[in-house]
């Protein structure tokens, strides 16, 4: 049986990768959308909304891997680490 310790760090790595692809598939989306040259407002709204998860992914996963790290008993858990590298901010 798993220990809430690998469970945590296994979910987290499902987490990062799941919130790190969402921007790039709005993106990508909003690419085929300007290639067939249809609905450039919809590209625009689709490219910020892409930048707003991207952000928002950063912060939440901030905030899960303090989560993660309190439950693992660590009481400093405060990172230094940059998360922005994560989703290219």
């Amino acid at each position: 049986m798993k220990s809430e310790d690998n469970v945590l760090g296994e979910l987290l790595k499902e987490i990062s990768g799941l919130i790190n692809e969402y921007p790039l598939a709005i993106e990508r989306r909003a690419a085929t959308i300007q290639a067939t040259g249809k609905d450039p407002e919809l590209v625009e709204k689709l490219v910020k909304a892409a930048d707003t998860m991207r952000d928002s992914g950063n912060l939440y996963l901030t905030w899960a891997r303090h989560y993660a790290a309190l439950a693992e008993g660590n009481t400093d858990a405060s990172s230094d680490e940059d998360e922005t590298e994560d989703f290219d901010v």
